[in-house]
């Protein structure tokens, strides 16, 4: 499992078509000049160069043993989409400069993959696919990201999600993320206005 670098501050079924929770819109604009649309198959080279670029940023921050290169690779990008995994991408100059994906898991939904190319950063990319993709879902919306990507955690909290505790971070990333317990120690999830503070759903369900 990876995690998500945005890209305005700071990680296929590739298809529109609505699933429960979700709304059937297909594509939006940052501006006339960004599009943003539901990623193709043919898209998949673009979104492992956006994802590979993006997160350098993680090379010597987070622990050495998390690190990979290539970080995601393409069996790897395959295995996400097979698992249900969909993405979004937004455009600029004719080519692919940001990609985000979604997936729905038991009740929530997570966000995942989320990048922008480095030369595309703050310029409002990963804020308008992150605003977009929030919009097509009623479910509570989950992200798990890097403890050390502090400029990850900062891009979300800024779009009002909260951390959560350890606790309720382990027990999350247990039971809706398949990660080793390695990842789990290195980790932060952060939740949306929609998943309850207090006691959670989790508290008392065996994952």
């Amino acid at each position: 499992m990876r995690y998500a670098r945005p890209g305005g501050g700071g990680r296929c079924g590739c298809e529109g078509t609505a699933t429960p929770g979700h709304t059937a819109r297909t594509d939006a604009a940052v501006d006339d000049a960004a599009p943003i649309r539901p990623a193709t198959d043919a898209d998949i080279p673009a979104i492992l160069e956006v994802i590979n670029e993006g997160a350098q940023a993680y090379r010597g921050v987070i622990a050495a043993d998390r690190w990979h290169e290539p970080y995601m690779p393409e069996d790897e990008l395959r295995a996400e989409l097979a698992a249900g995994v969909r993405f979004w991408v937004v455009e600029a100059g004719g080519r692919i400069v940001g990609a985000m994906g979604l997936q729905d898991v038991r009740d929530v939904t997570l966000i995942r993959h989320a990048y922008v190319r480095t030369g595309q950063q703050r310029r409002g990319h990963g804020s308008a696919l992150l605003t977009y993709l929030r919009s097509l879902t009623e479910r509570p919306m989950l992200i798990g990201t890097w403890r050390a990507a502090t400029w990850a955690v900062r891009f979300y909290q800024r779009h009002g999600f909260r951390v959560l505790s350890r606790d309720e971070t382990q027990r999350l990333l247990r039971r809706y993320w398949t990660v080793p317990a390695r990842q789990i120690e290195e980790s932060v999830v952060l939740a949306d206005a929609r998943w309850p503070a207090g006691p959670q759903r989790g508290d008392s369900e065996q994952t």
